[in-house]
């Protein structure tokens, strides 16, 4: 069955463990990483898990502003994460934070958000299973900087609309998820 799952929660709260888990008896799981290099912790349950199950995974990390074209007929699908991919459109499209207005920030929220749908539809096509990750941005305290700001606010409208969207949703906090939709 074709499924959409997103899993949010804080840095280091357990949501790349929660999702390499679900899929770890899955073959041909594409895991796609956008953002810094992917921990040692994420890399060794993958090689754990495709051992003991005699499954292949396809694992990815490229700073890519086309996350879509890395999908191709994989049924099985982890996005880490919505947050640094995120980071990366919005320098592509905004070199200086003073020009961020909300104009911009709607072009940055619309490309992202099309881009994640194109991947997700990709991976439901082939009658898939996707999980995305993102950071939660609900607890922080707002930003002094304006870049800070900026992201904070995009990222929080972006994990809004693929929340709502999803078939799935959960929070991770200390290592336990729970689901939240």
């Amino acid at each position: 069955m074709a499924n959409s799952i997103l899993i949010t929660g804080g840095a280091a709260s357990g949501k790349a463990r929660f999702a390499v888990t679900s899929f770890a008896a899955f073959d041909y799981v594409l895991y796609l990483r956008v953002g810094d290099e992917i921990s040692s912790d994420v890399t060794n349950r993958i090689d754990y898990g495709t051992k003991k199950n005699g499954v292949e995974w396809d694992v990815v990390h490229k700073q890519t502003l086309k996350p879509s074209e890395e999908v191709t007929d994989h049924k099985f699908m982890i996005f880490d994460s919505i947050s640094a991919y995120t980071r990366l459109v919005m320098r592509d499209m905004c070199s200086d934070e003073s020009d961020l207005n909300d104009d911009l920030k709607k072009q940055i929220e619309k490309r992202i958000i099309d881009e994640l749908t194109v991947m997700r539809d990709k991976v439901l096509e082939n009658n898939g299973s996707i999980i995305i990750i993102t950071l939660e941005t609900g607890f922080s305290v707002i930003p002094s900087e304006r870049g800070q700001a900026a992201y904070r606010e995009i990222l929080g409208r972006i994990n809004q609309r693929i929340a709502n969207s999803s078939d799935e949703a959960y929070f991770s906090a200390s290592g336990i998820q729970f689901k939240i939709r």
